[in-house]
């Protein structure tokens, strides 16, 4: 087990990806086993996979760049729909002052245990969601699966909760998704997008 290497060079092993629920109606262009970083007799995790933990993850790690250069990592919940993962944050937050200067951004979810469990590291650039019809979508999603404590109304091209609070709505459709199995077998899964 290892980090994936800082390129986009594919290796052995590449496959079609099966389409799945809920993401890009093509799913991802390849599926990549990088046998640098898995054991023998691993396999390439299917995008099916990646994208049930996308579903059902309750916590994601978000990274974001400072305008000075320093990154910025902070947990938030997030939902995955229309093949792109959308979180909120409110507009003055330091996540969404980043994002003003630099969209790129990396979410991260999975267990943080050594031997078991899938991790997923997904690197995309978020854009603000502001159409009414796909916010509305969105509220119902983020109320079906975090509860109605994280019930949103939708107005002005944002979420707004019933405190008063209101939150821009990033996407992040996914450029490429790293996978990461622990156990037996461990394995580094590399899924490309267009």
């Amino acid at each position: 087990m290892g980090t994936h290497p800082d390129t986009d060079a594919d290796t052995d092993s590449t496959a079609a990806a099966p389409t799945g629920h809920g993401g890009p109606a093509q799913g991802p262009a390849s599926t990549t086993l990088d046998p640098r970083y898995s054991t023998p007799d691993a396999e390439a995790v299917p995008w099916s996979a990646a994208e049930d933990l996308l579903l059902h993850s309750e916590v994601f790690w978000l990274t974001t760049v400072r305008p000075d250069g320093r990154p910025h990592v902070t947990p938030l919940l997030a939902v995955w729909l229309h093949g792109a993962l959308h979180f909120a944050t409110g507009a003055q937050e330091r996540k969404a002052r980043n994002l003003a200067q630099n969209q790129r951004v990396i979410l991260t979810t999975g267990t943080n245990t050594l031997s078991t469990g899938l991790d997923l590291v997904l690197e995309g650039e978020a854009s603000l969601v502001s159409d009414t019809d796909r916010l509305t979508s969105l509220a119902t999603a983020w109320s079906t699966k975090y509860g109605p404590d994280w019930t949103f109304e939708v107005a002005d091209g944002a979420f707004h909760h019933p405190d008063g609070a209101g939150a821009l709505v990033f996407a992040v459709p996914p450029h490429r998704v790293f996978g990461f199995t622990k156990g037996t077998p461990f394995s580094q899964t590399r899924w490309t997008f267009g």
